[in-house]
């Protein structure tokens, strides 16, 4: 009867609260959250949004309401900055993304369902923890283990940045956020960003090092930094998270007035130029995670089509403003060397365009690392990679041998054959390592087949006897060379030991420091903003644990030198005493606290002066204690006093 009773009791509660919840989301008005009215422009929600988070954060305001309310502004937010959401929230009373007639006469059918889709007590709480399994398998492909961590994520997210989620079991909060992880990481996942799941349980030692304290907790990392996210978890504000971990200058905005600056930078970048014609105004999130991972290797631009002032571009381009365009742009900024159009532009299509294109196509050798990857080291026979070099000086503008040797390389068919250039200026060991001992090349340029053997170095080249001037019959005889090379690979009979090439475009040493320190000033403020107390706590006591460790040794110092002070000053009547040679002691009953040197106190033992002189002794101190008769009291002390004169301290006589 009692479990009867009991079961009846436990019905009742999840009517009440499915009730409540019902009532409370048929009232939820995100225009009254907000505290905007329904004509308000984007720019008051936001100024309207800004204001009610920095009030209502948990982390800052403490009233028992502050969570719920913030997430209610949050999620209000979120249907009034999409404009697709406001139109439905406006004309349906939701923020679904069905429309029409159907979804309006099954309105109440679809908020019922919707609340019980987010319900959590149906699955997680009565049957959590023995529904453990089924939640944590779709986590399970994204689990991270330290060492996973250290030798994958943190070297891959120089390329990509990654949202790394740190759970743990009988976590109700972990389980509240799981529909939007969900549907987050399916999102980001397809434009190319990271995901990472952590166990704190199970992985306490990667938990602790990521600075987690508590669970749930979602943090970014990029470039091996790791940044928390402190916002309400939701779709917008994860993906606004992320945008957030990339750098700001990764995609430069392109209009008629500048596109010509920025094309023409290849020459002093070294790189190849990419365009994005697209209608959105805003830099897709996508865009800017490709530029993240190429931004060694391209500059990336945006243009917005239904901008005033891009029609230009648009015509000389010839440019479909219907779907969005890619253009790759080499040497030559009047013709793209490459283009690809689509309506949906998928994270694959795009690697594999950028991935064909990395390079111009006569690039300059600014560093080491450059010259492997265009000029890799012979694997076999059937792989081998040569490289044509003209070493030239380095020009403001293109010079006729450079530009012959250009269209020389366009004009190239053959996939084992790359060309490059070097300024002898900047790289002059490498260059004089090619040339022949003769002044026939000074101040001129030439060109050298290369072949590299082995990654310490060690090459076979031939060097053509002439300097390059870019004529019709240097070019008849490189052509000549590199048929005869596909015949017969003896035809590079000089070898030599290649110096590396120094790195032309690294910052010096100044700047990196300043970048340096301009990290951490940030990585600092943004740990004393966001982080909450248990957070800093480690700091915290460390910081304080060294001011009273400090401080302590300078009030101890202090008080040691001040008695080391009146130590040596004794009483002009002493010295007076010491300057006309009267050794005599002076006898007292009384207690001196502080010893002085050069002079004996001599002071009766009592019961007064027992506690003072015996128990309470000072570091470093020493009392003589001497038994005498009162026939003897007289003379003994006085030829005692003597005696210990040159000691600094205390003669108690009883």
């Amino acid at each position: 009867m009692e479990v009867r009773k009991l079961s009846i009791s436990w019905q009742f509660l999840i009517v009440l609260v499915l009730i409540l919840q019902i009532l409370s989301a048929l009232d939820f008005d995100p225009y009254r959250v907000l505290g905007v009215s329904r004509t308000a422009s984007q720019a008051d929600i936001k100024k309207a949004y800004k204001k009610l988070a920095r009030e209502w954060h948990p982390d800052k305001n403490k009233d028992p309401g502050a969570e719920d309310k913030f997430i209610q502004i949050s999620k209000a937010y979120e249907i009034l900055s999409n404009e697709e959401k406001r139109s439905n929230y406006d004309q349906y009373g939701d923020a679904g993304e069905n429309q029409g007639y159907q979804k309006q006469q099954q309105q109440r059918e679809y908020r019922f369902r919707h609340f019980h889709e987010n319900f959590y007590f149906d699955e997680s709480f009565f049957h959590f923890p023995f529904n453990s399994e089924r939640r944590d398998s779709i986590d399970e492909k994204y689990l991270l283990h330290f060492s996973h961590y250290v030798n994958e994520v943190v070297p891959d997210s120089f390329k990509k940045p990654y949202l790394i989620k740190i759970t743990s079991d009988w976590c109700f909060s972990c389980i509240h956020i799981e529909p939007v992880w969900k549907e987050v990481v399916q999102e980001l996942e397809e434009l190319g960003v990271g995901i990472g799941v952590v166990h704190a349980g199970y992985e306490r030692r990667l938990a602790h090092h990521l600075g987690a304290h508590s669970t749930p907790s979602i943090l970014g990392i990029i470039n091996g930094k790791i940044s928390f996210f402190h916002n309400a978890v939701v779709r917008e504000n994860l993906r606004q998270f992320v945008e957030s971990l990339l750098p700001g200058n990764l995609v430069e905005k392109v209009t008629n007035k500048n596109y010509v600056r920025f094309l023409s930078g290849w020459q002093q970048e070294n790189k190849p130029h990419v365009l994005l014609f697209d209608q959105m105004p805003v830099v897709p999130l996508l865009y800017k995670l490709t530029a993240f991972a190429y931004k060694d290797y391209l500059s990336f631009g945006y243009v917005h089509v239904g901008f005033r002032g891009t029609e230009e571009m648009t015509r000389q381009y010839n440019i479909n403003v219907y779907a969005p365009t890619l253009l790759i742009f080499k040497e030559h900024i009047n013709k793209p060397a490459d283009v690809i159009q689509a309506r949906g532009m998928k994270k694959q299509i795009i690697d594999d365009f950028i991935a064909q294109n990395k390079y111009l196509l006569a690039a300059r050798l600014t560093s080491q690392k450059l010259f492997h990857e265009l000029c890799p080291v012979k694997r076999s026979h059937r792989q081998r990679k040569y490289c044509v070099v003209l070493l030239t000086a380095e020009t403001t503008k293109l010079s006729i041998p450079f530009e012959a040797f250009l269209s020389f390389a366009l004009a190239n068919t053959q996939d084992t054959v790359r060309f490059v250039h070097v300024y002898s200026n900047r790289q002059q060991e490498f260059a004089n390592t090619l040339l022949p001992d003769s002044e026939v090349f000074q101040g001129k340029s030439a060109v050298s087949i290369l072949e590299r053997r082995n990654t310490a170095g060690r090459v076979v080249y031939k060097t053509l006897e002439d300097p390059w001037t870019g004529s019709e019959s240097d070019k008849f005889i490189l052509l000549g060379y590199l048929d005869q090379l596909r015949k017969d690979p003896a035809l590079l009979s000089s070898e030599a030991v290649l110096p590396d090439l120094t790195d032309e475009l690294a910052p010096v040493f100044f700047l990196r420091w300043l970048y340096s320190a301009s990290d951490y000033i940030s990585d600092c403020w943004d740990s004393i903003v966001h982080n909450n107390w248990r957070e800093m706590m480690p700091l915290l006591s460390l910081i304080f644990s060294a001011l009273f460790i400090l401080f302590g040794t300078v009030i101890v110092q202090a008080f040691s030198d001040s008695n080391d002070e009146r130590e040596s000053s004794p009483p002009d009547k002493e010295e007076a005493q010491e300057k006309t040679g009267k050794t005599e002691p002076s006898f007292t009953k009384e207690n001196s606290k502080v010893p002085k040197k050069g002079f004996v106190e001599v002071t009766e033992l009592t019961d007064v002066t027992y506690t003072s002189n015996l128990v309470r002794l000072r570091p470093g101190h020493m009392n003589v204690v001497l038994i005498l008769s009162n026939s003897t009291k007289t003379s003994l002390l006085q030829k005692f006093a003597l005696e210990v004169y040159t000691f600094t301290g205390k003669i108690i006589w009883w």
